[in-house]
C-alpha cells in the first residue's frame, strides 16, 4: 500500500515550503529524511516525482511539533529544512526566515495555538538555531490566519496581510556571538585571490558581508549577471568557506558546499546607487535605499532577498565598523527602519541594537512578511 502523509503548501514570503507536522514522520532521523527526499522528488534536478520546483527557494520544509518540555514560553517547535535538489540530503544548519511567517499560520490553522482576534502571538523554538521566534499573526474574527491586506513583498504578486517576526532572540544562534570574532572586520585569505575584508554576523543565519567593489562589482548587479559569472561565484564560495572557518562553522574552507551549503550566507554590499528591478521592470531610485546588497543562497545569487538575511542586514547596519554600516546613509543610525535595496526592490527591517558592557545586544530585529496557504492533502512516497 502506498503511504500517504498529510502536508500543507504555504508561500511564506518569497519562498515557498512544504510543511509537515513531526507526528507523521518517522520517529528516526536517517528514516525521516528519506521520506522528506521522497515527498521532494530528490535527487532529481528537475524533482519531476515529488512536490519540489527545482529551485533552492522552493525546496524547503518545515516540521512543526509540540513545544519542548522544558520551555513553557513556546507554544510549538519548528525545524527547517534546506531539501537538496540533486543531492540527497536535507540541510538543517540554517532558518528561513521567510517560511517562518508561514509556521504561525500553520499552527493557528491546525488549532496548534488558540487564535486572538485581531492579532495572534505565536511563540516559536526554532531547533536550528535553538532560539525563539515570535510571529506576530493578523487572524479574522472568526480566528483564522488574515491573508487578505494591503502589505506588500517586493518578489511576491499582488499584496496580504503582514506577518511581523521579531527574531532577536536569534542573535548568536549559529556560533554562539552576533559578533563571532569578536570584530566588526576581518581580514581573510582567498586561495587564488589574496586578502578581503569582511565583517562577519551572526543573527537569523550567520553571514559573510563584503564589499561588492572589492570583487568588481556595484552591488545593482542581476541574478542572470552573477550566475553567467562562474569565475565569480567560484571566488564567492572560497570566500564563504574562509568566513565560515573564521566563524567556527567549518574546519575546512574547501569543504563548504559539502558540509554547509547554505550557511553561512554571503552578501555584497554597496552604497546608494538606482539601479534596476528586473521583476517589475522599473527603476529602483538611489534615495529610496540607504545601501544596496546581493546576496548568495545555495551557489547562486537570491533573486529577492532571504528572511533572515533582511534581519542580519539590518542588524549589521548598526554596528560600527562593519561594512554594511559603512555603506549605509549616516541618518539610518537615527532611526530602527532600514531600507535595503535589492534585486526585486525594497525591503524594510526594524533594528534595534544596545550596547551592553563590550558585547552589542540586539533588542529588535524584525521582518515584514506574507504568507499564503496554498493546498492541504496528502503526498503520496513512491
Amino acid at each position: 500500500m502506498t503511504e500517504a502523509i498529510r502536508c500543507s503548501i504555504i508561500r511564506g514570503g518569497t519562498s515557498k515550503g512544504v510543511y509537515l507536522k513531526e507526528s507523521d514522520l518517522p520517529r528516526d532521523s536517517d528514516a525521516r529524511d528519506r521520506a522528506i527526499l521522497e515527498i521532494f522528488g530528490s535527487p532529481d534536478k528537475r524533482q519531476i516525482n515529488g512536490l519540489g520546483g527545482a529551485d533552492p527557494l522552493t525546496s524547503k520544509v518545515c516540521v512543526v511539533g509540540p513545544p519542548p518540555a522544558d520551555r513553557s514560553d513556546c507554544h510549538l517547535t519548528y525545524t527547517f529544512g534546506q531539501v537538496e535538489i540533486d543531492e540527497p540530503y536535507v540541510d538543517y544548519h540554517s532558518l528561513c526566515g521567510n517560511l517562518t511567517a508561514g509556521v504561525g499560520a500553520f499552527a493557528i490553522w491546525e488549532n496548534m495555538v488558540r487564535a486572538t482576534d485581531p492579532v495572534t502571538e505565536v511563540r516559536i523554538y526554532n531547533t536550528n538555531l535553538e532560539s525563539l521566534i515570535i510571529a506576530e499573526v493578523p487572524v479574522t474574527t472568526d480566528g483564522r490566519p488574515m491573508e487578505k491586506g494591503d502589505y506588500t513583498v517586493p518578489g511576491v504578486p499582488g499584496t496580504g496581510a503582514q506577518i511581523t517576526l521579531n527574531m532577536a532572540d536569534t542573535a548568536g544562534g549559529a556560533t554562539d556571538r552576533l559578533l563571532p570574532t569578536g570584530n566588526p572586520i576581518d581580514r581573510l585569505t582567498i586561495p587564488g585571490f589574496g586578502e578581503i575584508e569582511a565583517s562577519l554576523v551572526d543573527i537569523g543565519n550567520a553571514h559573510v558581508f563584503i564589499r561588492a567593489q572589492d570583487v568588481g562589482l556595484t552591488g545593482t548587479e542581476t541574478a542572470a549577471e552573477i550566475d553567467a559569472n562562474t569565475d565569480l561565484t567560484a571566488l564567492l564560495e572560497r570566500i564563504r568557506g574562509a568566513g565560515a572557518v573564521a566563524m567556527g562553522m567549518l574546519d575546512d574552507a574547501a569543504q563548504s558546499k559539502a558540509q554547509s551549503p547554505a550557511t553561512p550566507l554571503i552578501a555584497m554590499i554597496g552604497p546608494p546607487q538606482d539601479y534596476q528591478n528586473v521583476l517589475a521592470d522599473a527603476v529602483v531610485p538611489a534615495e529610496t535605499v540607504d545601501f544596496v546588497s546581493r546576496l548568495m543562497f545555495m551557489q547562486q545569487m537570491h533573486k529577492t532577498y532571504a528572511g533572515t538575511s533582511t534581519v542580519c542586514t539590518g542588524v549589521a547596519s548598526k554596528l560600527p565598523g562593519t561594512i554594511v554600516h559603512e555603506a549605509a546613509r549616516p541618518e539610518v543610525q537615527a532611526r530602527e527602519d532600514v531600507h535595503i535595496g535589492h534585486p526585486a526592490g525594497v525591503i524594510v527591517t526594524e533594528a534595534r541594537v544596545a550596547l551592553i558592557g563590550n558585547e552589542y545586544q540586539v533588542e529588535r530585529a524584525t521582518l515584514g512578511r506574507t504568507a499564503r496557504r496554498i493546498m492541504d492533502g496528502q503526498v503520496y512516497l513512491p
